[in-house]
């Protein structure tokens, strides 16, 4: 069986199932790409914090005294215990771990240590918490697993659409709800390749077709791959579409072509910005093993009472949940199939950008995708 070269092949199907390729994609691909941990409203006063479990990394963002935000591994010096537990919550004025008692202040500052006279040499500032890299952009809090600076910010790498997704002020969003965690039998590419795979959408997606018709493109600039619709009339509709076509208000500060506008915007390799008019969503695909993901999201909203913007973000939730079912549906059949013998790859059309660059970024980080043949 030949290996595949072809410019224009999905990668191979073993990619999507053998455990030490998926070793190996971790440290290339996931570990060295900035990481979404939360909002800076979903930390509202000091002490607050969120986690993020991913890749065996435990990670911690946390309100400080300052107002600063601050990115830890969230794990004790002493003996490596799980310091802050749960998604969010809020620890006070410092860190403790439920071990020992070593303490923290909230800029990670080693403050007690229980019996510290009977630790030879003992040096407190040897011992801080271990910081991540880490940045605000758009008001999202982002780290990078493998403690490295080098290579472009979060702000760079969206630099292309920095005047469309400005006057959003996602900046100023709050919370529309937690974070969820959503787990799919599926490696995570599946899951990543579906969300950019425009060719799908008016067959697999009625309702999500019936809103935005024939409108949906995509394209590739840099780091970001970029799809979108204009909500529309079309023959499609369904009762939802209709009505979130009918109810969703006016936004006074975006302009007159963003006002039916959706917009989804893919950081390479595993974090996506879903933007609508009435509120923004961010998805997550974080790697568990070659058959499981999990989908952490959440949706955040500027304060608005109007009953038909409420209405609005209802209709956007329903429209979305039915999406994501269908979704479900057609990677748990993708992830079945290609463990088949009779399937290798398959060809890409030359239209299908976002994929097709997907395959060269893996191509790159991975060369031995291309010189190893199916198990």
């Amino acid at each position: 069986m030949t290996s595949v070269t072809n410019a224009y092949e999905s990668l191979p199907s073993w990619t999507y199932s053998d455990a030490g390729y998926f070793k190996d994609e971790m440290e290339a691909v996931i570990r060295p790409s900035w990481q979404l941990v939360c909002h800076q409203n979903d930390l509202p006063n000091v002490g607050d914090y969120v986690t993020l479990d991913i890749l065996n990394e435990r990670v911690v963002a946390v309100r400080g005294k300052d107002g600063a935000v601050r990115v830890f591994h969230n794990v004790c010096r002493h003996r490596g215990s799980r310091l802050l537990e749960g998604g969010q919550g809020e620890c006070g004025q410092r860190i403790r771990c439920p071990y020992h008692a070593w303490t923290w202040d909230l800029e990670g500052t080693l403050i007690n240590v229980p019996y510290e006279r009977d630790f030879e040499a003992f040096d407190r500032n040897e011992h801080g918490l271990a910081t991540l890299p880490s940045e605000m952009f758009v008001g999202f809090i982002w780290a990078r697993l493998d403690g490295k600076v080098d290579g472009p910010g979060v702000a760079d790498q969206f630099a292309p659409y920095l005047d469309e997704i400005l006057p959003y002020r996602i900046d100023e969003m709050q919370p529309l709800g937690r974070v969820t965690l959503r787990p799919r039998a599926v490696n995570w590419k599946q899951i990543a390749d579906n969300y950019v795979d425009a060719l799908h959408i008016p067959v697999a997606h009625p309702g999500l077709s019936g809103l935005v018709g024939n409108t949906y493109g995509m394209e590739v600039k840099g780091d970001i791959h970029k799809m979108w619709g204009d909500v529309m009339e079309t023959r499609k509709d369904c009762w939802s579409t209709r009505a979130y076509r009918k109810i969703l208000p006016e936004v006074a500060h975006l302009t007159a072509d963003k006002q039916r506008h959706w917009a989804y915007y893919r950081l390479w390799p595993n974090v996506a910005l879903d933007i609508y008019p009435d509120q923004v969503d961010f998805m997550q695909f974080i790697p568990v093993s070659p058959f499981e993901t999990l989908i952490r999201e959440v949706a955040y909203v500027l304060p608005d009472d109007r009953r038909e913007m409420k209405a609005a973000r209802y209709l956007n939730w329903r429209i979305n949940r039915e999406v994501n079912a269908e979704d479900t549906a057609i990677i748990n059949r993708v992830q079945d199939g290609m463990a088949s013998s009779s399937f290798t790859s398959g060809p890409l059309a030359k239209t299908e950008v976002c994929l097709l660059d997907s395959v060269r970024r893996i191509r790159e980080a991975l060369p031995q995708t291309w010189s190893r043949q199916k198990p």
